[in-house]
């Protein structure tokens, strides 16, 4: 019996993370990147709010020591690539946006990113006002106001 295991592995063939072909450190680092980069970024940039705020707790053992709001959060609102800008890890504020939501509801000022959090976006309109939360989920479009 112990041979015919060892014949239906041998036909198989070996996931992409099958811990056999990590010989080094340096192959386990490259192993996570990469499930970080084809599973986790993705995933996060499609979830629902509630999936995301379920994930935030368990982000240390999913993710590692990065803080949920400069990965998790900053992937999720990717999705509206008006809200992020390379290299900068958390929502851009510096441009006015107009945030269309599917009830038919509508806002527009400027991100605020310190407000912003657990999938809830603020704005700042132009008289200083707080114009929100608006859900991750809720929301169809978030467009630049220029």
């Amino acid at each position: 019996m112990d041979l015919i295991i060892r014949c239906r592995f041998v036909e198989n063939p070996p996931s992409p993370y099958d811990p056999f072909l990590m010989k080094s450190f340096q192959d386990l680092v490259q192993s996570r990147r990469q499930w970080i980069d084809e599973n986790l970024t993705p995933w996060c940039k499609v979830a629902s709010r509630k999936d995301l705020l379920l994930a935030e707790h368990e982000w240390q053992d999913l993710a590692g020591r990065p803080a949920p709001e400069m990965t998790l959060w900053k992937w999720a609102w990717e999705r509206f690539p008006v809200l992020s800008q390379e290299g900068f890890h958390g929502i851009d504020e510096t441009n006015p946006v107009v945030v269309t939501c599917q009830d038919g509801r509508i806002g527009q000022g400027y991100p605020d990113a310190g407000r912003s959090e657990g999938g809830l976006l603020f704005l700042i309109g132009e008289a200083g006002e707080v114009v929100g939360p608006f859900a991750i989920d809720e929301i169809s479009t978030i467009e630049s106001a220029k």
